[in-house]
Formats: structure tokens, sequence, C-alpha cells
């Protein structure tokens, strides 16, 4: 398929929340007690939220920057590309990077809503996370419809009201929801646990995608804090594992048969080996493990679970035994992963060779049946290809553009050790 023709459907990129993002949506009794914004001395940008300051982190932001400026520093709107927080922007570097759809996962509230979870008044937490949901169902992805695929927070401190809330934005046309990778790593019980259930069950009733971000457990695997960065970064993809046997091996696919959950930027290359060997595990071990699936655990996960790639040619080349019905593509912008602006480039490298009809099912078909976004009801299928929405954004500039900020060369690899103690020199700073 010719780069121009392709249709691509990104089910993982980030937003950067913008300060006024509560200013519509919150009850008049909660609008003082709302995040906000505040610029510090050394010009950074924090929200600020029952007096504890998060920082928007470079890493986070980086679309249009030279390499050598990402970190993990905090940093300021003005020194990000208008795209990361401003909706208009952001449609339009769609548009230059030829990306028709999105979903966008949050930033400063953690991926879960972990920092509303916090809060001890929950009636405060609720109204903080419906106002955030609120927010970016109706003004972040209804301010261009057909561009994106709403996703909304969990209130995940009590299932019964993260099944309400999951039926109430479903009401307004949003069918996917946040959830953790490991929910016992943020101190609620684990996917084996009854606890959940009435979230299961509202998940089933409106056809909600759980979706399951690298790092929404709010921790990193890492081997040693000596070792490079670069060996957290190679891992964290491929981490998912753990939550895809947590999942596989739990009573929740068997008991909710109609729930599925998207392992959004975990990659696909390491699925074949998994596959063939949790089927081993079950013909193995059954006998005394007392484990019963109404399937194959392979044949279970190709029915479950919504997989998810940035650049994957080894999951590609063996898309049969990942099971192309299911897989799907992300760009991660503003994320220092992400392959924005030559996202149609780089994906067509690894497409190549691949049939028409399976090349559509990846690059959007599958995203719009799994996650129930019609674009082709708003916007005619013509305009939504690569080239005609380039053509419509000829006039953005995609070139790198630095910060101006002096750029430290390191002596030797970073370590992890060492962003963390650059961090907290940061804070205290």
């Amino acid at each position: 398929m010719h780069i121009d023709d392709m249709i691509l459907v990104s089910v993982d990129d980030h937003v950067v929340e913008p300060p006024d993002m509560f200013a519509n949506h919150l009850p008049e009794r909660y609008r003082d007690l709302a995040p906000r914004v505040v610029t510090k001395d050394d010009g950074t940008d924090v929200w600020v939220y029952e007096g504890q300051e998060l920082p928007n982190i470079g890493l986070n932001a980086v679309a249009g920057k030279p390499a050598e400026e990402y970190g993990i520093e905090p940093t300021s709107f003005a020194e990000m590309r208008d795209g990361c927080y401003d909706i208009d922007q952001r449609v339009r570097d769609m548009d230059a990077n030829g990306v028709l759809g999105s979903m966008c996962f949050p930033s400063f509230p953690q991926f879960c809503g972990q920092l509303f979870s916090r809060t001890e008044d929950k009636d405060v937490a609720l109204a903080m996370l419906r106002a955030y949901n609120d927010w970016h169902i109706d003004e972040w992805c209804g301010t261009h419809p057909g561009r994106f695929i709403p996703l909304a927070l969990p209130a995940i401190w009590d299932p019964q009201t993260m099944a309400d809330e999951v039926r109430r934005v479903a009401e307004k046309g949003c069918r996917a929801v946040t959830f953790s990778e490991n929910p016992e790593k943020l101190g609620w019980p684990s996917f084996h646990s009854e606890h959940w259930d009435p979230f299961w069950q509202a998940c089933t009733d409106t056809g909600t995608v759980v979706c399951l971000h690298i790092g929404s457990s709010s921790q990193l695997t890492i081997t040693s804090v000596e070792a490079p960065i670069n060996v957290m970064i190679t891992l964290q993809p491929m981490n998912i594992v753990q939550a895809a046997a947590d999942l596989l091996w739990s009573r929740v696919l068997t008991e909710y048969p109609d729930v599925r959950f998207a392992l959004s930027e975990g990659g696909i290359g390491w699925i074949p080996y998994f596959l063939e060997r949790v089927d081993y595990v079950y013909k193995h071990h059954r006998a005394w493990t007392g484990q019963t699936l109404p399937m194959l655990p392979s044949e279970l996960f190709r029915e479950r679970f919504i997989t998810c790639f940035i650049d994957d040619a080894a999951g590609l080349r063996n898309r049969d035994l990942v099971g192309v019905d299911m897989m799907t593509w992300e760009c991660d912008y503003p994320h220092s992963d992400s392959t924005w602006p030559s996202s149609p480039e780089l994906l067509a490298a690894t497409l190549e060779g691949i049939p028409d009809a399976e090349v559509d099912a990846i690059t959007h078909q599958n995203a719009m049946r799994l996650f129930h976004y019609d674009p082709f009801s708003v916007i005619p299928r013509e305009q939504c290809t690569v080239g005609a929405l380039r053509a419509g954004a000829s006039d953005v500039d995609t070139s790198e553009r630095s910060s101006g900020k002096p750029i430290i060369v390191p002596e030797r690899p970073v370590r992890i050790v060492d962003l963390a103690e650059r961090a907290t020199v940061k804070k205290s700073a």
C-alpha cells in the first residue's frame, strides 16, 4: 500500500493538560480546590493540588525537540510544542503526521487517576475526576469531532463508584477507561480478587475497553539503580508481559467473557513466544495446578487482548501468531518514543509486503471496531488518508526546535541513579 493511501489511528498518545482545563467543569463549591498551574522561580510550570507539586516531566513532552534535550527534568509550557497541550495545534500536528485519530492518556493525574485517589475527601476526589473526564470528552475530544477516541479515568478508590463512572461516561460516548497493569502495587486488591467485580460488570454492560498502559502500576521494573537508563527504557514495553500473564490466569477472563483489555504501549514482538509458553504451561501443568480455561490460553489471549505497538518489525513478521484482528498501532505523541512527524514512513517500512486488507486492519479498522470509533461518519473517508491530511497541513513546521537551554553532554552512560539524584537536586532547589 502506498504511504499516502494509508489511514492511521493511534491508540496511544498523551495529553499535557492545559492550565484552564478545570474552568468549565467543576461545581462552584469545588472550584477553589481544583489543581492549578504555578510557575516557579526557575521558570518551570507545576500543577499544585492539595499542597503537592506535580511537574510536567521533560520526557512527556519532547515532540519537536532534538534528542540531546531529552530528560526527566521539569519543564514549562513555553518550552513545549503547542500541540502537547493545545487541542487545535494537536490536530494540526496530527495532520502533519498523517494521523487521523488519536486516543490520549493523561499526564499529571497519572495513568489511573492515582492523584485523585489520594484525596482524603472522596466527594472532592470524585468531583475532580468527573471534571477531568468531562473536560477530556467534551473539550479535548469534542472540539474536533471524528479525530479522537475518548478515554476516561477510573475512580479507582471504590469499585462501585468506578462502575457508576464507566456507565456515566459511556452515555457520553466514551468506551475506554484506563486501569492499572498491577493494582496490587498501588495498594489495591489484585486482578484475582472479587473486589473489582462491579467495575468488570460495568465494562461488560457498556462494551468499555480496559486500557493497561505500561507504568500504570506507578512502579518501574529495574535491574539495578546503577544500570544505564537504557536498560530501563529497553525493558519498559516488554514488562507488560507481567500484566498479560496475571490476567490470563485470573478469574476475570472466564467470569467476564466480554471484557477486553488493551496492552497499551506494550509492543508485540514478545507475544509469539509468550503464547507458546502459556499453552505449554496449560497442557503440561494443569493436572496439578487446577487451572481450567474454556480454550487454550493462546486462543483466549487473541480473543480478549488488544495488542498495541509503535514500531515493531519482529511482531509484524509474526502477525499470524500475534493475531491480526486485535493488533493496533500507536504514535505516542509527544513522548520520547514517538515516531512523530515521520510515523507513516517508519510504519510503511515495517508493513512492506503485508496485504492491503491486513494493513487496513492494523492501521485503523481494528481500532475503530474495538473502541467504537467511527470517524467516517463525520469526515469523508477520502479526506482521512495520510496524503489528504498532510496536504492540508503543509504549512506546519515539523522541524526540530531547541529550547535554547545549554546541552550537557554526559561523560558516561546515564544511570538510573543519576536521574534520581538529578530530580532530587532539582526538587530541593
